[in-house]
């Protein structure tokens, strides 16, 4: 099931069964890159321990305007988003005990990051980095960096060990 938010563009897909039944809530931020499997690994194994839940989100941003400004879209959630949607929903805890629900968000990910944290009001939010340094880094920016700064819960930044990445 996907149902679109009217107070934001946002999608959200059917949760697991038990979701509703916890109650506190693990964030676990994704940009469907490699890096992050490791990450939720991590996290699915931490909420049992806290007999939590996890939402796991992904942050689409906009489309960049074109020489005259213009966005060429007829909606922010198009065709594009529903393949991401599809593509976030088959990132899953590997404990099958552990509940979860997605949601794909569009806009600034570190924005729509804290805006759905505080809603959803989570106990901690959990990402990871791909550790860039030098241009790279002040190019691309760091959302973690600005999640870590302006979050008003305990965040947990998770770097995938060289030796386990793929070309290492």
């Amino acid at each position: 099931m996907i149902k679109q938010h009217a107070i934001a563009d946002e999608m959200i897909a059917k949760s697991s069964a038990a979701y509703q039944s916890k109650s506190t809530t693990i964030l676990f931020a994704t940009d469907l890159s490699p890096e992050c499997g490791f990450a939720l690994n991590w996290t699915a194994s931490l909420a049992p321990t806290l007999d939590a839940r996890l939402l796991i989100v992904h942050v689409e941003q906009p489309g960049v305007p074109y020489g005259g400004g213009e966005i060429y879209t007829d909606h922010i959630f198009d065709y594009h988003s529903k393949i991401l949607l599809t593509m976030l929903d088959r990132i899953r805890p590997s404990d099958p005990r552990v509940p979860y629900s997605h949601r794909l968000a569009c806009g600034d990910p570190t924005s729509e990051i804290l805006r759905i944290a505080g809603e959803e009001k989570v106990h901690m939010i959990v990402m990871s980095t791909h550790g860039r340094r030098g241009l790279p880094r002040m190019l691309l920016g760091s959302v973690a960096e600005s999640i870590i700064r302006r979050a008003e819960c305990p965040v947990l930044i998770i770097k995938r060990p060289k030796q386990d990445l793929p070309g290492e």
